[in-house]
Order: structure tokens, then C-alpha cells, then sequence
């Protein structure tokens, strides 16, 4: 398997958490109430899976391996701009944190910045994902030698693992800190 294989199957439940969300915003739209246990769901699944588990992978070492390359210069322009993108969304993310808080604290206007910054990740996610599946993942395949995709497809295996702990590790010293 391709390094990228994982990836690719990572962006089929990243697509299907979308759908949710586009018909979750209806549902906002018309309660004119956001649900916020379904934010708190949108916000962990986009921070944790897509963010730092999926593009994590990216950009920690798909990205990082092939800046170590002498790439085309297209390849290039399309990393960059993957990389933003990735910027782009954990900014929208942090919108929806920051509206989320304002919503539970009574804040009525708060619901349209949620709805705004969701409905953006929606828009953004199937062309980023049609981006790398179609243009950039497979091609960048080329750039590597089959021991270099065996050592990044076992790294991403070991950067799978620990996620999990680093997530809840970093839950747990938040709590320590706050609550000593």
C-alpha cells in the first residue's frame, strides 16, 4: 500500500461527516437554534480527525518528506496551498469554538457566525479532497523509491497510535493545570 492509501480512506469518513454537517446546518437554519451537542461533535471531528490526525499526517510527514525533494514546480504551488487551506479551516474551526461559547452564554447573534463558519468548512472540504486525490496524491507517489513509501506508511501507522494518547494526555495536564 501507498502512503497515500490511508489518507485517501481517511478523506471517504471525512466526506461523510461533511453530508452530516451540511444536513445538521439545515436543521439549524430552520430551528433558528444551534444544537450544541452536534457542534461539539463538528468541532472534535474536525480538530481531531481531519486536523491532527489526517492532516497531521500531511504536513508532519508527507509534506515534510517531500520538501526534502526537488519537486515540480506545480507540486509545489499545490502543497502551499494545501498547507493554507489546512490553516484556513483550523481558523474556521476556532470561530465556531469561539461562537459555540457565545451561544451557550445566551448570545443570539452567536448562531449565524456558527452556521457561516460551518456552512465554509462544508464548501471547503470536497474541493481540498478532490485536490489531493486528484492532483497531488497519487503523483507525488513518483517522487519517493518503495522504501521510502514503506517508511512513511509505517510512521503514519505509529503517528496513528499515539494520537490518541497525546489527545487525552493534553485533556488530562488541561485539567491538572486548572484544577491542580
Amino acid at each position: 500500500m501507498m502512503p497515500v492509501g490511508p489518507l485517501m480512506k481517511e478523506h471517504r469518513l471525512i466526506e461523510r461527516m461533511i453530508r452530516i454537517m451540511a444536513r445538521e446546518l439545515g436543521n439549524m437554519k430552520k430551528d433558528e437554534k444551534a444544537d450544541i451537542v452536534f457542534v461539539d461533535t463538528v468541532i472534535d471531528f474536525i480538530r481531531t480527525y481531519a486536523d491532527r490526525c489526517h492532516h497531521g499526517k500531511e504536513e508532519d510527514i508527507l509534506f515534510r518528506d517531500l520538501a526534502k525533494k526537488k519537486i515540480s514546480g506545480e507540486h509545489q504551488r499545490i502543497m502551499q496551498e494545501l498547507i493554507e487551506e489546512h490553516k484556513m479551516g483550523r481558523n474556521n474551526v476556532k470561530k465556531v469554538v469561539e461562537a459555540k461559547q457565545q451561544c451557550v452564554n445566551g448570545n443570539k447573534e452567536s448562531l449565524q457566525v456558527i452556521v457561516s463558519n460551518i456552512e465554509k468548512l462544508v464548501k471547503f472540504y470536497p474541493k481540498h479532497i478532490e485536490k489531493e486525490d486528484k492532483r497531488f496524491f497519487l503523483p507525488c507517489m513518483s517522487y519517493f523509491t518503495d522504501a521510502e513509501k514503506d517508511t512513511m506508511l509505517n510512521e503514519m501507522r505509529e503517528f496513528d497510535r499515539n494520537m490518541i494518547h497525546e489527545k487525552y494526555g493534553k485533556i488530562v495536564e488541561t485539567y491538572e493545570k486548572n484544577k491542580g
